[in-house]
């Protein structure tokens, strides 16, 4: 029965060294911590002490245990029988007693317990060091029984002691060291509490962790974290959310989020949980958020622990996900936000939202948000957002109203309305800005040196037939920006426009080997714009024979609607044929495959097949022919190719062919000339008709405009609501008899007089 009984309690005090051991593992593993660094375990009345804990193991008394629940368990048996079993009870044999009657049985000796610091914590009215001194004591020696007053204690006589103890209560720690080394000087024998030093030792770790911690010094934090781990219990939080601070900005955040976890799932006391919850989602991304959030536990109320911070979760959530537009933030914090802005009122919530939506180019959403936002407050960062979004839905106009009065409080602020306004002078048409805004605008772009929005006024001018003035806007952005390309062409054609010889050529001079629209520039064919195309290459006019005239293509005339002028009608136009002469050739009418023939006849081919105005299959003839190791083939097979390509309305493919052979000067104009009127007809289908205008002013420097791109031009100046520049062309092209600008004539005046019958 003794050997039973001590072993239970042997068992009990082991199972309880176990669990705590278990736990502080928990921990130290998941902060990354040695096994071996882990303290003596402790234990208290509700979990882990507060404050330090002492090194050396715990005594426990065995042999006072193992006295008493002898005497407690045993029965004395007869003096005539040495040992049996009486009554069920194990009778255990007992050494012959000097007395004749039996002692009652010896009272355990109790321990020697210093109860200092019981008392001194009891006077100071500090209950929770009260009692986890207590916790300590009992885990110390099973078999103490604290005093029902811990202030009826003696003071043991020695109040040295208790000023020490008073010092390490006041957090004055170095005078703590300094009284107990000038004790021991005085006197030798006198050695300090074992309790009082580890206690010492511990909280001046902590003073200096959280010293590291308040300077930054994250390093420092771990390693005094590592090094005395018996401060990281629940029962001082503060230092494990400085730990984890620590981990976080030293970019471990899996060991933070273990040290959140750690707390999450050991940690009762509520305020502290919502409290780690509020420090980790400032330190933790979206998705680590998670993981910690998941383990939230119900607050008895029918409702969930953090349901009080839920709107802020929200909200920070909501702003990580404009940081990072690959984040997709679950639609449950976005409903929070959008009901916080709609019922709080509040701009920041409005302005979190659309944010969110523009990052994701969800530009409506954004636009919608913003807009709320820039009716509740007025501010930069509103009417920043709401100008972005503007922007992106091709109202830069709009744009530039609203940041215009913002554009100096930031940068940001300033680069926007500079954006609205580069988007905002390229708009086609062009729109219609009074003097006060065109003022504005290029104070700002000239005080700002912007090169995008003084190129822009510089294209802007020309569309309104203004080259003096578009020249001076090309000639500032170069200024500001000498490598801009497009700046320097727009110079260059204007030059020309203006008939500035020399000019042009130093800009040729200058962009030498660095742009070729700007060096071919005034490359002309010297012949009549009426005259024929030349025949093919491959083949001379016999003398006597004369060239066909140029097949000429027309495009039915349709309606274009569009909101100014409200209709318009396309002219017939001119597009590049070829066709071979008098002389023409047969058999290329069955399929072949061009890539089996030699290249001299695929070039004959070729040829063939543009006669019967079959182009594709003629572009890949030519693209055969190319393959010929003999120049002259090359060059009349790009060259056929350029024109085949040019028929089927492909102007870039035909660019392209036309750079797979050196050409000559002639030929080059030639196809420089077809490829431009093509352009121009294609972006005026598109309704780019400032795009149009560039190509049409392009190709007259090159070549005469012919009527039909002459009635094309009219076309485009009507459709942008530059009336008197249309009626110029149209008067012009109709005095040369051209019913297409008649009827350019006839539109002008339904766009300009609507109510007036024809």
């Amino acid at each position: 029965m003794k050997s039973s009984s001590v072993a239970i309690v042997v068992a009990v005090a082991v199972a309880g060294l176990v669990a705590a051991l278990k736990d502080r593992a928990a921990l130290q593993e998941m902060l990354g911590f040695a096994p071996e660094q882990a303290p003596a375990p402790q234990f208290m009345l509700m979990g882990r002490v507060k404050g330090p804990e002492i090194s050396s193991k715990p005594q426990i008394d065995v042999q006072a245990i193992t006295d008493r629940l002898q005497a407690a368990t045993t029965v004395p048996p007869p003096a005539s029988q040495e040992s049996g079993v009486t009554g069920g009870l194990l009778v255990v044999a007992q050494a012959p007693q000097q007395q004749p009657t039996a002692a009652p049985p010896a009272k355990p000796a109790q321990p020697k317990v210093d109860e200092s610091a019981l008392r001194y914590f009891a006077s100071r009215g500090d209950k929770a060091r009260l009692q986890a001194e207590i916790a300590r004591l009992q885990a110390l020696y099973p078999n103490w029984v604290p005093p029902a007053d811990p202030l009826a204690v003696p003071q043991g006589g020695d109040p040295q002691l208790e000023q020490m103890w008073q010092l390490y209560s006041e957090g004055r720690y170095a005078e703590l060291r300094k009284a107990i080394a000038d004790r021991q000087a005085s006197d030798s024998a006198w050695q300090p509490p074992p309790d009082l030093l580890d206690r010492l030792d511990v909280a001046e770790a902590r003073a200096r962790l959280v010293n590291a911690s308040d300077l930054k010094q994250y390093a420092t934090v771990i390693q005094i974290g590592a090094n005395t781990p018996s401060l990281l219990t629940c029962s001082d939080i503060d230092v494990l959310w400085r730990v984890a601070e620590a981990f976080a900005r030293t970019d471990r955040a899996p060991r933070a989020r273990d040290d959140y976890v750690y707390i999450l799932k050991n940690c009762t006391n509520p305020q502290e949980r919502l409290a780690t919850i509020q420090k980790a989602s400032a330190l933790l991304s979206y998705a680590t958020m998670q993981d910690l959030l998941a383990l939230e536990r119900p607050d008895g109320n029918g409702g969930r622990e953090f349901d009080s911070i839920r709107n802020d979760l929200a909200r920070r959530f909501v702003a990580a996900g404009n940081d990072d537009p690959d984040l997709a933030v679950a639609p449950a914090y976005l409903q929070i936000v959008q009901r916080l802005a709609e019922t709080e009122g509040l701009a920041a919530d409005s302005l979190l939202l659309g944010w969110y939506q523009l990052r994701r180019e969800n530009y409506a959403d954004a636009e919608k948000w913003f807009r709320a936002a820039h009716e509740k407050d007025d501010t930069a960062l509103a009417s920043q957002g709401l100008a972005l979004a503007l922007i992106a839905e091709k109202r830069p106009q709009e744009a530039e109203e609203v940041v215009y009065k913002w554009r100096a409080s930031s940068k940001d602020a300033t680069a926007t309305y500079l954006a609205a306004t580069a988007n905002l002078m390229a708009l086609q048409p062009p729109a219609n800005l009074s003097e006060a805004v065109l003022s504005r605008i290029a104070a700002e772009v000239i005080a700002q040196k912007y090169v995008p929005t003084a190129q822009q006024f510089g294209w802007f001018a020309r569309t309104l037939n203004q080259p003096q003035t578009a020249a001076r806007w090309f000639e500032t952005a170069l200024r500001w920006k000498p490598d801009d390309e497009p700046s320097a062409y727009g110079l260059a054609i204007t030059r020309q426009q203006l008939r500035d010889r020399a000019g042009v050529a130093e800009i040729q001079r200058l962009w030498a080997g660095k742009s070729e629209r700007i060096a071919q520039l005034g490359e002309t064919n010297k012949r009549p714009a009426t005259q024929a195309p030349l025949p093919a290459p491959s083949e001379t006019v016999p003398q006597g024979e004369t060239v066909s005239p140029p097949e000429i293509v027309r495009v039915p005339t349709e309606r274009i609607e569009g909101t100014s002028p409200p209709v318009a009608r396309q002219p017939a136009l001119q597009t590049v044929t070829v066709r071979r002469g008098a002389r023409q050739l047969r058999g290329c009418t069955t399929t072949v495959n061009a890539q089996l023939l030699d290249p001299e006849t695929a070039l004959s081919r070729g040829w063939c097949l543009m006669d019967i105005n079959r182009p594709m299959e003629a572009a890949k003839a030519f693209e055969a022919a190319l393959a010929s190791p003999n120049r002259k083939t090359r060059e009349d097979a790009a060259y056929g190719q350029s024109l085949a390509y040019l028929r089927a309305g492909l102007s870039n493919n035909a660019a392209v062919a036309a750079t797979k052979a050196p050409q000559t000067q002639q030929r080059a104009a030639e196809l420089q000339v077809a490829i431009l009127a093509d352009r121009a007809v294609a972006a005026f289908g598109a309704k780019r008709y400032r795009e149009t205008l560039i190509y049409l002013d392009q190709r007259a420097q090159l070549r005469q405009e012919p009527i039909d791109l002459m009635v094309l031009r009219g076309y485009a100046y009507l459709s942008m609501s530059m009336y008197g520049d249309a009626e110029r062309i149209f008067t012009a092209a109709a005095a040369t008899g051209n019913k297409d600008a008649n009827r350019g004539l006839a539109d002008l005046k339904a766009a300009t007089h609507p109510d007036t019958n024809d």
